[in-house]
């Protein structure tokens, strides 16, 4: 298995240095206009903007999930450009957690092993050590009574509260969410942000939230607004966030 390239201590979190993205083949469309950006570890950063502002596209971007048209992104110091596909997924693998709006369960399989699924992909951690990782987020997300349950007995909250457990299991430092309220009751959101809040405050994990929800962007501690693919408000680097290392193990 590929492993990811190794940390550079003291980096931001996350960082985009003139990110440019172009989409089309004879007819390009500029999404997003040289964006230039840091996130510091344990920050929880919203960004919002209208439809079509390219919200989503810096996301992908910043997790690995797309390649800039040029410049560069950064994770934990760690320059994504020049990376091959196998390193980009290690790289994935090993820092990030996902969540989206839809939270993609798998019906067929348990609670735990939805929350299971990704740690398996990887071969320093055994199916038992990721079985009692997942036994043990679900617990601290209030899901402990639902493992042996499938995604359809379920509530849109807690389904996607599942997610949030898969996200995270496998100990990334970066959760990357897009719209993870945007299916949800104003009840099951506020719920999703309180546990982002947490994440990030008391564990000391990176945030990056896409959302149209005015009220959950305020709480972030630094909202990042875009429009028509630039960043308008919200662009210089906070300083570093010294809660992480304050954590309980």
């Amino acid at each position: 298995m590929t492993a990811a390239p190794p940390r550079a201590a003291g980096a931001p979190a996350l960082e985009a240095r003139r990110v440019v993205r172009d989409l089309g083949d004879e007819v390009k469309t500029r999404i997003l206009h040289e964006i230039d950006l840091a996130i510091q570890p344990g920050e929880l950063v919203s960004v919002t903007g209208p439809s079509g502002s390219g919200k989503s596209t810096l996301l992908y971007l910043l997790g690995a999930l797309d390649r800039p048209t040029s410049g560069e992104v950064l994770i934990e110091g760690t320059p994504t450009a020049g990376l091959d596909d196998l390193a980009r997924g290690a790289l994935r693998g090993e820092r990030l957690g996902f969540v989206f709006q839809f939270h993609f369960l798998l019906p067929e399989f348990t609670v735990v092993e939805n929350v299971m699924i990704p740690m398996l992909r990887r071969a320093d951690i055994s199916r038992d050590e990721a079985r009692a990782r997942a036994v043990a987020v679900l617990g601290q997300l209030g899901l402990a009574a639902l493992t042996g349950r499938r995604p359809t007995q379920l509530s849109g909250g807690q389904q996607q509260r599942v997610a949030i457990a898969r996200a995270i299991a496998h100990r990334p430092r970066v959760v990357l969410a897009d719209e993870p309220t945007g299916n949800l009751d104003s009840a099951a959101g506020l719920a999703v942000m309180e546990i982002f809040e947490q994440l990030a405050r008391a564990q000391g994990i990176t945030i990056v939230m896409v959302t149209h929800e005015a009220s959950y962007a305020r709480r972030a501690d630094r909202e990042i607004r875009l429009h028509d693919g630039r960043i308008v408000d919200g662009a210089p680097a906070a300083p570093p966030f010294p809660r992480g290392a304050l954590a309980s193990p």
